[in-house]
């Protein structure tokens, strides 16, 4: 008799428990956003338990325009974003040499322009959205953000470590293209013809008053992407009357994986930016 009071209570108390007990995070993964051309896009969502809806970021990862996907380089601020209640998406885009330039910008844009068509489904803020890039990633929010009219606008942008004057990105490689701009634009010699290519491709180009926010995170020993990129393209924004701010990893290499022993709080000072300058939503 004591031992089925004993089960009854317990069988009680576990199904109170689960009452009260907050449901997990949803992850949905591999799903299409846009078959440009026939390739099949794709992302990872992060949807935070509860009604939302929620501040949301959109990730693009690095890897030279050639390379990666939406689970390489930038993963260290999945974990990040999610304690801190945001809806996250990262996402894949069309790499070079195959596509050549615009192609990946033009994805970027598809992928805002779709979370918001589905704002509701993800819990998504659309008035509370924050593109997020990594190095060549990091490029193609900053420009995507610069670009953005309409529904491919956006409330917030952070380029870790990206190359915004492309110009002076080859200059500092002693004034050669390189693997990533030869492949992205299609580009064999650094002629006055190939600049111009490279202005109008740089998100320096495209500065203007009006912006949103921006926050720039760089190391301070990039040796890829040089650290002026951030302060050059920090003074041309505040040039034109926008808010850009810079984060400095002091010794910091290219990749925020290798920050976290020593700098980890750059992740703390992304998301209080973050809240900030989105603002607790309606």
């Amino acid at each position: 008799m004591k031992r089925s009071v004993f089960a009854g209570w317990s069988l009680g108390m576990a199904m109170a428990l689960a009452a009260v007990a907050p449901a997990r995070a949803e992850m949905r993964t591999d799903v299409e956003f846009a078959k440009p051309g026939g390739v099949s896009l794709t992302l990872d969502a992060h949807v935070p338990d509860g009604p939302g809806p929620f501040p949301t970021a959109i990730l693009v990862h690095g890897g030279g325009f050639v390379r990666g996907d939406k689970q390489s380089y930038i993963k260290p601020i999945f974990e990040p974003l999610a304690q801190a209640g945001f809806t996250w998406f990262t996402i894949n885009y069309r790499l070079a040499p195959q596509h050549r330039y615009p192609a990946c910008v033009e994805d970027v844009e598809t992928a805002i322009r779709w979370v918001k068509d589905h704002a509701k489904e993800y819990k998504v803020d659309p008035d509370r959205i924050a593109l997020i890039g990594e190095s060549a990633g990091g490029h193609l929010v900053s420009i995507v953000g610069a670009r953005g009219k309409g529904k491919s606008r956006v409330a917030a942008v952070v380029p870790f470590y990206a190359p915004h004057d492309l110009n002076y990105q080859a200059d500092a490689k002693g004034g050669k293209l390189g693997e990533s701009l030869s492949a992205l634009f299609g580009l064999t010699e650094l002629n006055d013809p190939a600049r111009e290519v490279l202005r109008q491709g740089s998100p320096s180009n495209y500065v203007r008053k009006g912006l949103p926010p921006y926050l720039l995170i760089h190391g301070t020993k990039d040796e890829q992407v040089p650290y002026e990129q951030s302060t050059r393209f920090q003074q041309s924004m505040r040039a034109a009357g926008n808010r850009c701010d810079l984060f400095t990893v002091p010794d910091g290499i290219h990749g925020m994986g290798a920050w976290d022993k020593a700098h980890p709080e750059y992740k703390t000072h992304m998301v209080d930016w973050l809240k900030q300058v989105l603002g607790p939503g309606k």
